[in-house]
């Protein structure tokens, strides 16, 4: 556990050296609880970040070639640090960025993951033909060199572990960088990441802002592949940076407006308990929290009611308490974003739940859990990601309203039905524009083996157990012409 009679002091990880910024700038980080300094973390300068991807790019010719069971020698080794760790990871996150411990396991189901892909590297075979009389033709499945890692501040250890394991797992070399949100977590695994013996260059952590670190990062030459996850807006930037450069591979998972919907003969209480439980995680600052939700007409009143019931009994409190389920959204940015959007609900739709910030009365940027009605489709919070603990509920009648109204978003991450119908719901699995689709439950599940990523403004590409490893893996084709 964190010493808290000692102040943190976060570093950077750069080529094999925990360092301050080359000019000891640092810039304050906010515990969004209570408004106090956490922390005074290091900015990364254009010299930091330069440095960072050199050092990757010298130790990526040894890295590459190193047998693939000696690359996981020191990944199996921070995955028992993960979780041995978990609890510390845990209150830096909630001081960080406000998520609750009571609901952290990401130490946990992080090391999982570098035990997952530390034992997948069997896995980096091309194909062979000989169908071509007089030919032998191959792949080849080589790793890009540097790739850059960039996170989103919601849930850092969980995509530090799943974007940087199948990179370096796949003889790539790694630049990281945290978001300016949620750096200290991220800090404090550099730190592990040194003591499981990765070798200088391997694995470079920095820590900063947009500008310039994450700019460096999108549009630097020597970087071949970057993986994203955030808003839609910061995705298109990456995207532009990284095809005026050298058209670097970009993977990006980005935001959602994820619709879930409830047919009237859904197992309601069921429907209730998870698409609450959707919305309410860690504030609402999820992704693919189904943040519109659609429900027959026949069953629209009961559920409304249930709902409200089981959203507006959260304990909201200080995220380092086991005892609080609700933490404040992340910093006054955030805050300030949501309670805008709240105004807009109140005017375009009817307020059910909620719809009051509690910064006066807690000192953090704590939001009421808030439930609108009968807002129209074209509103501003139907169409807009609010990333916090709001939620529309809107009735519909047929199968053909309901797809319409929920296929009319630039997002395609996640989508949920409800039926026991599975005719219908077959149907409604083809007919979803999304990249998750769901049946009898919600967000955040997922399958361990299956593709996660979005359709349309999303995102591109695709992230799992089976499929991440792809994501860093060039494919080169060979032909040999054989002597008759």
């Amino acid at each position: 556990m964190v010493d808290l009679t000692v102040p943190i002091r976060p570093r950077m990880l750069i080529n094999g050296e925990l360092v301050e910024a080359s000019d000891k700038g640092t810039f304050p980080l906010y515990n969004p609880a209570t408004r106090e300094i956490s922390a005074h973390v290091p900015e990364a300068t254009e010299a930091d970040t330069n440095a960072a991807i050199a050092a990757a790019k010298a130790a990526f010719p040894a890295w590459s070639a190193l047998d693939p069971t000696k690359r996981a020698a020191p990944m199996k080794k921070l995955a028992a640090l993960l979780r041995e760790h978990n609890s510390t990871l845990g209150h830096l996150e909630a001081i960080s960025m406000g998520q609750p411990v009571s609901k952290f396991i990401y130490g946990f189901t992080g090391g999982s993951m570098f035990d997952t892909f530390a034992e997948s590297w069997h896995r980096i075979q091309g194909q062979s033909s000989i169908t071509t009389p007089g030919q032998m033709h191959m792949t080849l499945r080589q790793p890009y060199g540097v790739v850059a890692v960039i996170l989103p501040w919601n849930n850092p250890v969980h995509f530090f572990c799943s974007k940087s394991a199948p990179a370096l797992i796949t003889g790539n070399t790694v630049v990281l960088k945290s978001s300016e949100k949620g750096p200290l977590a991220v800090a404090f695994l550099a730190e592990l990441v040194v003591q499981a013996g990765f070798p200088p260059g391997v694995f470079n952590i920095i820590s900063g802002h947009g500008l310039p670190s994450g700019r460096i990062l999108s549009r630097h030459m020597d970087v071949r592949a970057l993986t994203f996850t955030g808003s839609s807006r910061t995705g298109k930037l990456i995207q532009e940076e990284a095809a005026r450069s050298n058209l670097k591979k970009v993977i990006l998972e980005l935001g959602g407006k994820s619709p879930a919907i409830v047919f009237n003969d859904a197992n309601l209480d069921k429907a209730v308990d998870q698409t609450e439980h959707s919305i309410q995680t860690n504030s609402g600052q999820i992704c693919m929290a189904n943040s519109r939700i659609y429900v027959q007409r026949e069953v629209a009143g009961e559920f409304i009611a249930k709902f409200k019931q089981k959203f507006g009994n959260v304990k909201a409190g200080d995220p380092t308490s086991k005892e609080t389920n609700h933490g404040p959204q992340a910093d006054e940015v955030q805050y300030r974003n949501i309670m805008g959007f709240i105004e807009e609900g109140k005017k375009s739709g009817k307020l059910e739940l909620g719809g009051v910030g509690k910064l006066d009365d807690m000192g953090g940027y704590f939001i009421e859990p808030t439930v609108f009605t009968d807002t129209p489709e074209d509103a501003k919070i139907m169409k807009e990601e609010v990333f916090g603990p709001v939620v529309n509920i809107n009735v519909f009648d047929t199968e053909e309203e309901v797809i319409k109204k929920a296929n009319d978003s630039e997002y395609g991450l996640y989508a949920a039905v409800y039926t026991r119908d599975i005719n219908r719901a077959m149907r409604m699995v083809k007919a979803l524009e999304s990249g998750y689709v769901a049946v009898n439950c919600t967000s955040p599940v997922t399958g361990r083996d299956l593709p996660f990523g979005g359709w349309k403004g999303s995102g591109q590409g695709r992230e799992g157990v089976l499929y991440s490893m792809d994501n860093f893996l060039e494919i080169k084709s060979v032909i040999i012409q054989l002597e008759d």
